[in-house]
C-alpha cells in the first residue's frame, strides 16, 4: 500500500540507515553533516530518495557506497518505518530505516562532511534521525541477547577478551569474559581456531584465538535475555 501510494506521488519515501561499529571502546554511529537548509549544520544519517526501480535495501547498499563510501557491511537489516506527517518540514516524506552493522577492523574512507559520533552523546541531529539512531542502538542490544549478531561487530578472528570489549560497549555495561564465552559456547556459536594472539606488552601467556561458526543472522535463543551485572543468570 505504501509504495503504491508513494508512486502515485501522494508521498516522498526516503531511506536511511544507521551504520553502528565499535569504535576507540565506545559503540558510534555514522553521520554527515547537512551544508544546506532545511536544518543545515546538522548531523544526519546517510541515505536519500528511493530510487523507481530499486527496493529500499538496493537502495540504502547503493547510496552508503556512492555517498559514504561504506561497502563493508557485515549485516543490514530494516529497521522500522517512519511516518510521522510532520518528520521533516514540507511535503511529506516517508522514511524506512536500516540498521547496518560494520566489524571493528574495518576502517571506511569517509567524505571530509561525514564522521562517527558516540551513539549515547549524540550531537544536534537533524529531523527525527536522532531517535532512529537510539532505535538502532536499542535493536542492536536486544538481538546481542538472542542471537549470534555480534559476528558483525567482530573481526573474523578475536580473543575472548577483545569480543567482551565489543559486546561491552554495544550493550552499555561491562560483560564478564567468562559468562560470555559460556553462554556462546553453549550455543556453539564460537569455536576456537588453534591460534593464539600475539603477546601483549607486558608478556603473559598468549591467549587463544577464536571464531564465530557463522557470520550469518541466526536466533540461538528466542528467550534469552543478557543482563548488566546484578541480573539474573544469562542463559
Amino acid at each position: 500500500m505504501v509504495d503504491a501510494i508513494t508512486r502515485s506521488g501522494l508521498l516522498g519515501h526516503e531511506v536511511l540507515a544507521a551504520v553502528l561499529q565499535v569504535r576507540c571502546g565506545s559503540l558510534q554511529v555514522l553521520l554527515w553533516q547537512r551544508a544546506r537548509a532545511p536544518q543545515a549544520g546538522r548531523w544526519a544519517l546517510p541515505g536519500g530518495r528511493l530510487g523507481e526501480h530499486e527496493d529500499v535495501e538496493a537502495s540504502i547498499r547503493r547510496q552508503l557506497a556512492v555517498k559514504v563510501d561504506v561497502r563493508q557491511l557485515a549485516h543490514v537489516e530494516q529497521l522500522a518505518v517512519f511516518s510521522a506527517p510532520d518528520r521533516v518540514p514540507g511535503p511529506r516524506v516517508l522514511a524506512t530505516a536500516f540498521l547496518g552493522l560494520v566489524p571493528s577492523d574495518v576502517d571506511p574512507e569517509v567524505p571530509e562532511d561525514t564522521a562517527w559520533h558516540a551513539v549515547d552523546a549524540l550531537p544536534p541531529a537533524a529531523f527525527d534521525h536522532g531517535a532512529i539512531v537510539l532505535r538502532a542502538r536499542d535493536r542492536l542490544r536486544a538481538k546481542l541477547s538472542y542471537t549470534n549478531v555480534g559476528f558483525a561487530l567482530a573481526p573474523p578472528e578475536f580473543t575472548v577478551s577483545a569480543l567482551r570489549e565489543l559486546y561491552s560497549a554495544a550493550l552499555g555495561y561491562r560483560v564478564s569474559a567468562t559468562n560470555l564465552q559460556r553462554v556462546l559456547a553453549r550455543r556453539g556459536l564460537l569455536e576456537p581456531t588453534g591460534d593464539t594472539a600475539p603477546p601483549g606488552p607486558s608478556g603473559g601467556r598468549p591467549a587463544a584465538l577464536f571464531r564465530f561458526t557463522r557470520r550469518d543472522m541466526l536466533v540461538t535463543d528466542p528467550f534469552a535475555v543478557l543482563r548488566p551485572p546484578g541480573g539474573r543468570d544469562q542463559r
